[in-house]
């Protein structure tokens, strides 16, 4: 008897621990914690007089007067919490992030959580590339049946103004570098409820996932220096949500001007993360350091690139270049050893683009 107590007991013992072991393995798993809103804002396409430029003016709107830089914008942007009361400060080394919304960061085996309110007049959402998710955290919205009542269970494929929803994505094995790749790569966010007018009215943003045990404390690579996302990025203003808003109702222009074929075209802004000209914050790196460069495009027919560097070159898929090719919802990472002190110019090399303003500088210090 004693002998089958003892056996009773074990298998007990082992049973017990064995269910056990997924919360163990679990409490290993980082869970990354992000408070983000959709904001309504005023955004500057070319916050700065306008520097000079070999191509001269040819990159200035042909129409009686220029178009207008400002607008107004719906931007994802970070809280410090669940309150929505005051906005997370930007890193100096992350002001260039500019119009696109917070960077997350996660390890591959991480689980990332975005507390997500719309402070806008929209319905929006959060739709995450290359992560996992369930189908209430999809942020991609379906049409139904008329007639049929709303699926609730679905809040975050609409999120209606003021509503507040918590997408929960997974970063498995499929959502990390491959074999190919680096130590960390890029995806990106977007809002998915209209795709092409939500992206176009600035909801975008980036992500980084990183292989598991490759990051340092702060969610860096380990084996990079310094960091960049640069976003080559066309907003066509005539399909943003704001249209209206920004051009119509305010009558800056004439009804012959906006009915015009052409007008809508003048609309568009060929960016690099939401600036023009230039204007985008100098990128500053040291000779010597390891520079990585995550690049992403934008959902428009128009969005075709072809990022250039001055001066440097980068890795890209193991190959060497210093020119790569983009096309619209493009994500590629380009690792560079900074070896050629000077300012540079990094600019989209299709001939269209550099003249309407795609282009920016960054600069290597001895």
């Amino acid at each position: 008897m004693r002998f089958a107590g003892l056996v009773v007991a074990l298998v007990f013992f082992f049973a017990r621990t064995d269910a056990q072991a997924p919360d163990a393995a679990s409490s290993l798993q980082k869970v990354h914690t992000y408070y983000i809103a959709a904001d309504e804002v005023q955004w500057d396409y070319a916050p700065h007089a306008k520097p000079l430029f070999p191509g001269g003016d040819s990159d200035l709107v042909r129409l009686p007067r220029e178009i207008s830089t400002i607008y107004t914008k719906a931007l994802y942007r970070e809280y410090t919490d669940d309150t929505f009361k005051t906005l997370k400060p930007r890193l100096p080394e992350w002001e260039h992030l500019g119009i696109l919304g917070p960077l997350i960061r996660a390890e591959v085996g991480d689980t990332i959580k975005v507390v997500f309110k719309n402070n806008t007049r929209l319905i929006v959402t959060m739709h995450p590339h290359g992560l996992a998710y369930d189908k209430d955290s999809e942020g991609a919205y379906y049409s139904q049946a008329p007639g049929t009542p709303p699926d609730r269970t679905k809040k975050g494929n609409a999120v209606q103004h003021g509503e507040v929803f918590t997408y929960t994505w997974t970063v498995p094995e499929s959502a990390g570098p491959g074999p190919g790749d680096p130590s960390s790569m890029l995806w990106m966010y977007h809002s998915h409820f209209v795709e092409s007018r939500d992206m176009n009215t600035g909801l975008l943003g980036p992500i980084i996932v990183s292989r598991k045990g490759t990051a340092k404390p702060d969610g860096t690579p380990k084996d990079v220096d310094r960091e960049f996302v640069v976003a080559f990025a066309i907003f066509q203003e005539g399909e943003s949500a704001f249209f209206m808003n920004n051009i119509v109702q305010p009558q800056q222009y004439k009804m012959a001007e906006i009915n015009d074929p052409n007008f809508i075209k003048t609309l568009e802004h060929y960016t690099m993360n939401g600036y023009i000209r230039a204007t985008l914050p100098l990128l500053t790196m040291k000779k010597g350091e390891r520079v990585r460069w995550y690049l992403l495009a934008n959902s428009n027919e128009d969005d075709v690139h072809a990022p250039h560097w001055h001066g440097q070159t980068v890795l890209v898929n193991g190959m060497r270049s210093d020119t790569i090719a983009m096309g619209p919802m493009s994500m590629v990472v380009a690792d560079m050893v900074a070896d050629n002190p000077g300012v540079w110019m990094f600019h989209c090399h299709v001939n269209d683009h550099l003249d309407r303003g795609m282009y920016g500088l960054f600069k290597v210090i001895p």
